[in-house]
Formats: structure tokens, sequence, C-alpha cells
């Protein structure tokens, strides 16, 4: 379904043209009427974006979570390169959006973060997920906090998303991308809460990441309450899952 898409896309772009919002566009409506249905993706939303353009930042759980914030808000996503190395994946997130890193490449991180500002100047969202790889934690991991100085240097608002899954099987833990798949969707249901905060602003960038920080963790902890049945006892260290993506 995501060639056939692409395929309608690529067809229609030869006379519409191809812009972001046509991109996000198609995004939304794959996610809406194809993903979150075929994977039974059930999501309990709280809020909605509120400004454009704006920092959108994410807590990070599991392979899925683009999928449900992209369900929801029209931004590009700064994604890890090794995923380009994903097949079909990586023409789909080409073409809706995304903007690659190679974290262990300074250059690579400083031609994002310019990318990252000239996308916003131009007026559209950018959603990232500073953690720099999964949490499997009850509170988010330190947030790297390059992305946050640009925020108060060009006077852009963050926005704070809070992500959360109901049972330990959605979590990324230490596995391959197909082991976790399986693992997530083996189940008739995967349960999700979304939490869209308010617009953030600092005088200096550390502040602004600490002020985003707190907001997450808690409003995980409060979408926990009596809800989560995730087992963190089972998860000793947070895993860096690029050692489990495929090689170029």
């Amino acid at each position: 379904m995501m060639a056939l898409f692409l395929l309608v896309y690529s067809f229609t772009s030869l006379f519409l043209g191809h812009t972001p919002e046509r991109a996000f566009r198609l995004r939304r409506r794959w996610i809406k009427w194809i993903a979150l249905p075929t994977l039974n993706i059930k999501c309990i939303i709280k809020g909605k974006p509120p400004v454009t353009p704006a920092l959108y930042i994410c807590n990070h759980r599991s392979f899925s979570d683009p999928l449900i914030n992209s369900a929801y808000l029209d931004a590009y996503v700064i994604a890890k390169a090794e995923i380009a190395n994903y097949p079909l994946i990586n023409k789909g997130a080409e073409a809706t959006g995304v903007l690659w890193v190679k974290r262990e490449s300074i250059k690579s991180r400083s031609a994002t973060r310019e990318k990252l500002v000239e996308t916003l100047l131009n007026g559209y969202n950018v959603l990232v997920y500073p953690e720099g790889t999964v949490g499997v934690t009850p509170e988010t991991l330190k947030f790297s906090k390059g992305t946050f100085a640009e925020a108060v240097k060009h006077n852009i608002p963050v926005v704070p998303i809070a992500l959360e899954y109901r049972d330990t099987k959605d979590l990324w833990q230490n596995t391959s991308f197909l082991q976790h798949y399986f693992r997530q969707f083996a189940s008739w249901r995967t349960e999700v809460k979304m939490s869209f905060g308010p617009p953030m602003t600092a005088e200096d960038g550390p502040q602004l990441s600490l002020d985003v920080h707190d907001w997450i963790n808690a409003e995980l902890k409060e979408m926990q309450k009596g809800w989560s049945r995730v087992d963190w006892d089972s998860f000793i260290e947070p895993v860096d899952q690029t050692k489990h993506l495929p090689k170029s």
C-alpha cells in the first residue's frame, strides 16, 4: 500500500507538482487510512498542535513513534541516517518530509541543524527526538541541547509532546528492527497515549531544554497512572538501537 500511494503521488506530481503540503497530506492519509488500522494502533490524543511553525519535541519509545506523531502533526522529522537503508520506508520518508542526520558525524549534525533552522524559518514544523535513542525508563533520557539553542537564537517556540505505550511489548528493547516489529504487532492491539503541550520559550537553550524535559516527564507520570502495564523493572539500561540497523 505504501508503494501504491507513492506511485500515485509521483504520477499526480507531474501535473500538480511536489509541495510540502501535498506530501504531508499524503503521509497523513496513508498513516490514518492504512498504517494505524492495519497495525491496530489505538490512540488517545490530548490536545492538538498549537502553533506553526514550531520545533516539536517528543520522547522516544518505539519505531512506531513517528507514525503516531505524524498522523496528527505535519512536520519534517529528524531521523537517523541509518534508517535510509530500509527499503521502501526510506522512499516514503524522503517523499513526505525527513531530515537525515548521522549522529556520529559532527559535520552531519551541523548541516542538519542548519537545515532545521531553514525549514522552521520557511514556515514549517520540525519534529525532533532529542534523547537520541529509545528510552525504556519511566521518564525521558537526557536531551541533546543543540536544537534548543537554535530555537532560542531564532525565536522559534518549542512544543513538547509526551508519548506513552500501555504494554511492555510495544517498547523497543534489545532486539533488531524486525524482531521488535513482530514482538509489538503479534498481539491484537497496540494502545498509546499522546499529549501536546503548550508552546514554550526561554532566554537560553539549557533552560528551555529543562522546561520541556520536565513537562514531558510530568505528563508521562500522569499517563502511566492506573493505565500503564509496562514492567519497567524488566529493563536495565537504555538501548541504542543504531547497532541493530542494517548496514549500508
